[in-house]
């Protein structure tokens, strides 16, 4: 045989291999196609319409279906067997399984893909909810159904109305798109996306969201609520305001039956009752005992139109007292505050919103303008963005820097500086009263110091100089020429000047010591 030939009956044999292949294939295939379980049927009438196709059966009346363990019921159908699709019309009832039904006025059923199409009062019934729509597609193998028509799903406590839904059956989670609306008896929520798991109660936000309650506004572009404890988290440009009050944060923790509120990272607090600002990147809230607490970075700013007040502490604790309508903020450890005419520091501050006062405890110090003020408490009064008075009670002292030739001084054991336009103008010292004052000629001249002592003194002050003092019980002053008072005493018992402690600026509170 020639080596020709040999080929050509080579080839022929391998052509007729592929094809063999291809037919098995194929007959594969098509055994699995017909592997399909038909559709079983019953009714208590059946007939034969060609009208709408060479196998389709007309059912009417007491209609069952039977396909892979779903019964399915209808008043009237059409069944088309070749196809293994049926088409069912009224009162349809389809029992999914011993927890899922679905109610509607049509059905398109494909027993090939296991999907159904109910359109007309949908309503899917399991024992967590009842969603109706008015159209429905149910996969059966997956055990999803989708909506994209509108759909309302209630259950015990909720009801969820949205544009596009999808559940998942076996998991109870639900998915939702444009216009979503949760109404619970407490609150209402809108989002553009939320995924909602109908065992648990939980949704979760997945775009822009509002909660409205009577108590607060809810606002975030991601989180979670659990609807059942009344516990959520917000994330993404969240905040939380109420009537007067309002915090935002890179994260906010809200447990409403608690009362407990939690903020993480870029905090801001507003109150527009008092006008003021807290910001920090951790804060607590007690709802019910009106408390917050805010740390890391935490600042107070009490906002002016004239001069804002900023100040800074390890710990910033807003406390609101109901009964009296108070509201305090109390600054601790290492609390230091910046006005640009007004500035100190302290252990711990208080700030009365009531009637704008200070209260600063343990080693305080204010500066204003010239003068340094230090106590072992004390207390500054304001109104409508001006300084009144500051109390100094124990150990008082004040000191401003004369010309660098010396310091002015005055110490009591209590002292009280009286404030015009923001300008100590006077100084009531009560108890121990001691000065040391550089006495000036008209131009300005030094012509000596003056150093008396006193039980009780008022010092008067006119453009940052002392124009007149009283000595009111048994004074002793002396007045020395420049040269004659040694350098020794030119300074008061437990001197001390801060000026490297004094801020500058606003970012200056934030400077540890």
């Amino acid at each position: 045989m020639g080596t020709g030939m040999k080929h050509r009956i080579s080839n022929d044999l391998t052509g007729r291999f592929i094809l063999l292949t291809v037919f098995l294939c194929l007959s594969g295939f098509s055994a699995l196609a017909q592997e399909k379980t038909p559709i079983g049927f019953s009714a208590r009438s059946m007939q034969f319409d060609k009208r709408i196709g060479e196998d389709a059966r007309r059912l009417i009346d007491n209609v069952h279906f039977s396909h892979e363990g779903t019964n399915m019921y209808c008043d009237s159908a059409y069944l088309f067997s070749q196809q293994n699709r049926l088409q069912a019309y009224r009162n349809i009832y389809i029992q999914v399984n011993d927890t899922v039904s679905i109610f509607g006025d049509r059905l398109d059923y494909d027993g090939n893909t296991r999907i159904a199409e109910l359109t007309g009062n949908v309503k899917m019934i399991d024992p967590q909810m009842t969603l109706t729509t008015g159209h429905l597609i149910y996969d059966l193998n997956n055990s999803t159904a989708n909506y994209a028509g509108g759909g309302r799903i209630v259950d015990k406590e909720n009801t969820l109305t949205s544009r596009w839904g999808y559940y998942y059956v076996n998991q109870k989670q639900f998915f939702f798109k444009d216009d979503v609306k949760l109404v619970n008896p407490e609150y209402v929520m809108d989002s553009d996306t939320l995924r909602y798991n109908t065992l648990t109660e939980v949704a979760y936000f997945l775009g822009p969201t509002t909660i409205v309650s009577d108590e607060n506004t809810i606002f975030c572009r991601n989180g979670w609520y659990d609807t059942r404890n009344d516990v959520s988290r917000f994330s993404k440009d969240a905040f939380l305001n109420n009537k007067e009050q309002s915090i935002t944060g890179d994260s906010l923790f809200y447990d409403r039956r608690q009362g407990y509120g939690r903020a993480d990272r870029n905090i801001v607090i507003r109150d527009t009752v008092q006008n003021s600002i807290i910001t920090g990147h951790f804060a607590e809230h007690y709802e019910r005992e009106g408390i917050s607490v805010v740390t890391r970075e935490a600042m107070l700013t009490v906002i002016s139109e004239g001069d804002s007040l900023f100040m800074h502490a390890d710990t910033l604790r807003a406390v609101y007292l109901d009964e009296s309508e108070e509201q305090f903020v109390f600054a601790y450890h290492k609390a230091k505050f910046f006005r640009h005419d007004l500035q100190g520091l302290s252990d711990s501050i208080v700030y009365n919103f009531s009637d704008s006062t200070i209260y600063l405890f343990y080693n305080p110090i204010i500066w204003s303008d010239v003068h340094q003020l230090t106590a072992e408490r004390m207390e500054i009064q304001t109104a409508e963005n001006e300084i009144l008075a500051a109390h100094l009670f124990d150990a008082s002292f004040i000191i401003s820097e004369e010309m660098d030739v010396g310091f002015n001084q005055v110490k009591g054991r209590n002292i009280t500086g009286h404030f015009s336009e923001n300008e100590l103008r006077r100084i009531d010292v009560f108890g121990n009263g001691e000065t040391i004052y550089f006495v000036k000629e008209d131009d300005g001249a030094i012509v000596g110091i003056n150093k008396a002592i006193s039980s009780n003194i008022i010092i008067y002050i006119e453009g940052q100089e002392v124009t007149g003092i009283r000595f009111l019980e048994n004074p002793e002053a002396n007045l020395y020429p420049m040269d004659e008072l040694p350098e020794a005493d030119r300074r008061l018992r437990n001197f001390k000047w801060h000026q490297e402690k004094r801020p500058k600026k606003k970012e200056d509170i934030f400077i540890r010591e």
